[in-house]
């Protein structure tokens, strides 16, 4: 009787009520679990596909920048997962990530912490300084301008690396480069160094340049003048040939070119007797031989046309009338003066 007593006044509501709080509780820890390691964490819809981890972030910088620009939807969800798996307590790796919507935490951090990063597209064209260069190198690699033209100016950085800050345009190619975002300036640079050499191990290059009696570099050097004296392509070995020729018999290159170039007048319309007599080594109207380095980059049209250069006598060009980017071309002074006039006469008639 007494354990039937017993039995009536046992609270059976209240068992109930624990049962099912503690079957709920267990669910909803279950969902919870289950939500942050397998439920999408990332967006069904990106504002931006890529995430800048900049160099030296940490797991705090990190989630911050995750949330803040929309990568993650539940930002405690994602540090619950990180801290379960330890991504929570390092130094994270910096670099550009294509982010896929829908990644649950788990496929977010393993992408992250493996650090495959996405390259950056970089073009290069026509840079003239290697100012120009870091600008435009700036604009895709994570360091700044001033820090790139700093590495690529100083002689303790280039030295080790075989170059000077006169010749480190040389070791830019025109093309498409792909690097990653997070380059410093050092790999940067070896970077460009590697595709430079594969540039000149490729078509011969460096033996036309050996039977030339030029460095890669005075090649390069060359080319940048013929660059900057016609845009016409199929003029340009004929170009080269002269200056080529030049070199040869000793006579000064006496390019118009390297003339603007030694005094900044970048945005003169012809060059007058302030660019010739401008005091520079790379004026070869005052000094003989080759200027210290290149005068801008030189696309590969113009260092081919250096090294396949036309096999003529011509010592003399100038602009032909009546024609865009072409030339006279002269074996002689008295030629060429023939050249000079008829130009000079069709400028004037144009003038009227």
């Amino acid at each position: 009787m007494e354990e039937e007593k017993e039995l009536k006044s046992f609270n059976w509501r209240a068992l109930l009520i624990a049962i099912v709080f503690a079957i709920g509780l267990s669910a909803f820890l279950g969902y919870s679990y289950f939500r942050k390691l397998f439920l999408p964490n990332v967006p069904a819809k990106l504002t931006q596909k890529y995430l800048y981890v900049p160099t030296g972030t940490v797991y705090k910088g990190l989630l911050d920048t995750l949330a803040n620009q929309g990568f993650i939807v539940n930002k405690s969800d994602f540090e619950w997962v990180a801290k379960k798996m330890s991504f929570d307590k390092r130094t994270v790796r910096s670099g550009r990530f294509k982010i896929t919507p829908k990644w649950t935490n788990r496929q977010l951090i393993n992408h992250l912490r493996i650090g495959k990063q996405e390259p950056v597209k970089v073009i290069f064209t026509d840079e003239r300084l290697p100012t120009d260069i870091a600008k435009k190198a700036a604009r895709y690699i994570e360091p700044t301008a001033d820090e790139l033209v700093k590495f690529l100016s100083s002689k303790d950085s280039l030295q080790p690396l075989g170059l000077a800050p006169e010749t480190v345009t040389t070791v830019f190619i025109p093309n498409t480069y792909m690097l990653y975002w997070n380059s410093s300036p050092k790999s940067f640079l070896e970077r460009m160094i590697k595709e430079k050499d594969k540039f000149w191990a490729k078509n011969n290059r460096l033996a036309k340049a050996k039977e030339l009696g030029l460095t890669p570099e005075e090649v390069y050097t060359v080319a940048s003048i013929v660059e900057k004296e016609s845009n016409y392509n199929p003029e340009k070995p004929k170009i080269a040939s002269v200056y080529l020729n030049r070199l040869r018999i000793g006579m000064k290159l006496q390019a118009d070119p390297t003339c603007v170039f030694a005094s900044k007048d970048f945005g003169a319309r012809r060059v007058t007797n302030y660019h010739l007599k401008f005091k520079s080594p790379y004026n070869t109207y005052l000094n003989e031989g080759l200027p210290p380095g290149p005068i801008s980059m030189a696309s590969i049209a113009s260092i081919d046309a250096v090294l396949n250069a036309d096999k003529t006598e011509y010592i003399f060009f100038c602009a032909k009338p009546n024609t865009s980017g072409r030339h006279s071309f002269a074996k002689t002074l008295k030629g060429h003066n023939v050249n000079v006039a008829k130009f000079r006469k069709y400028m004037a008639q144009r003038r009227r």
